[in-house]
């Protein structure tokens, strides 16, 4: 390998966030990933453990239900979501990942899409009872942090739930240096709003967020 794949994310995020283009640079890592100039990032086939804690302990069921992934990656997340039961779509900025997480599960279930999570889909806004975000805001600067919150809270349905886990900052403010930028407790209780309201915001192991939604 040229150079491990998180000090290439630095690179890269550097560079788009000076271009002005602050998610050109997942693609570009991912396409590096995928061609072995360097490991492929964020290579996992398990969901976050954070994820799985809590829909075992919600025993989690989604038959006739829709789920979303929001910068679903590779397609742990949304993978898992599916075989609970959810009628599942998970999107992702990056083509090369929607592609590579198309190719490691042919036949799935999931409904794999390229979007942006500042531009979405008008059909998708209100659209899913179960919306999952792990990591993906935190990987933007601010702007535009404020605006794809407000992407991740549009698609929450009526009587929808939205999970989301991130990295802590214990201060009062967002962490300024990254990505990730560690995200304050108010910047998690900033995906509340248009009626979807904190059930909890709790800092679990590893200096990590674990938040629940509902509208």
């Amino acid at each position: 390998m040229a150079r491990d794949w998180d000090e290439r994310a630095d690179v890269l995020a550097a560079q788009a966030i000076s271009q002005g283009v602050p998610t050109a640079w997942f693609d570009r890592l991912y396409a590096e990933g995928s061609s072995g100039v360097v490991g492929m990032p964020w290579d996992r086939t398990d969901p976050s453990p954070v994820l799985r804690q809590w829909a075992e302990s919600q025993g989690l069921e989604g038959r006739g239900r829709r789920g979303v992934v929001v910068g679903c990656g590779l397609g742990a997340d949304a993978e898992y979501l599916a075989a609970l039961g959810f009628d599942t779509v998970a999107f992702d900025v990056a083509p090369t990942a929607v592609r590579v997480a198309q190719d490691r599960h042919p036949g799935s279930a999931v409904d794999y899409r390229v979007a942006d999570l500042l531009d979405l889909p008008e059909e998708w806004l209100g659209a899913f009872d179960l919306v999952i975000e792990v990591y993906t805001v935190q990987a933007l600067p601010d702007p535009p942090r404020s605006d794809a919150v407000r992407g991740v809270r549009s698609l929450v349905a009526p009587g929808g739930t939205l999970f989301a886990v991130a990295f802590r900052s214990d201060g009062e403010s967002d962490a300024t240096t990254g990505p990730p930028f560690a995200l304050s407790r108010g910047r998690m209780q900033s995906f509340e709003g248009d009626g979807l309201e904190a059930v909890e915001v709790t800092a679990v192991e590893d200096e990590r967020w674990r938040a629940v939604f509902r509208r």
